[in-house]
């Protein structure tokens, strides 16, 4: 058997060659997954985590007239706006433009977007703006002392 010598002519160890093996084998196998990991997210659709369910948004008498309150809508945010006579009316609190949070204007009775100042009407229309589009509408209910927001769109 023959023994394999280094560069300084000193005979090399078998030690030492298995763990440079493994550190280059494992160097290589850290890379392609740092290449296919990023195609797989792209390529696979992530769960919805969407809830079909109705949600409570709050409990009665916990937003004053003219205030609001963003909720968990499945896996976004929902914005419920107690109206000045006393209403409910709830939306997807994503802006229609690039799906920053929205929030509401007490002062100026509008939906306000503060990435692009995009502004929204009290029905989720588009007032000005960059937004495409209009804001997704809930229903809202009120059962026993909890207000309920669910997914179907109001007329």
């Amino acid at each position: 058997m023959e023994k394999t010598v280094s560069g300084n002519g000193q005979p090399e160890q078998p030690g030492r060659r298995r763990m440079l093996g493994f550190l280059v084998g494992s160097g290589v196998m850290a890379s392609l997954a740092s290449f296919v990991y990023p195609i797989l997210r792209f390529v696979l659709p992530p769960q919805s985590g969407e809830l079909d369910a109705d949600t409570v948004a709050a409990k009665a008498n916990e937003l004053a007239a003219n205030a609001a309150k963003i909720f968990r809508m499945g896996n976004r945010p929902g914005i419920l706006i107690r109206m000045v006579d006393g209403t409910y009316r709830a939306f997807a609190a994503v802006c229609t433009h690039l799906n920053c949070t929205v929030q509401y204007r007490q002062s100026e009775h509008d939906i306000w977007c503060a990435c692009h100042n995009g502004v929204y009407n009290l029905q989720g229309g588009v007032v000005s703006g960059p937004p495409p589009k209009a804001l997704e509408q809930f229903e809202v209910h009120t059962r026993g002392q909890e207000i309920i927001v669910s997914k179907g769109s109001r007329s």
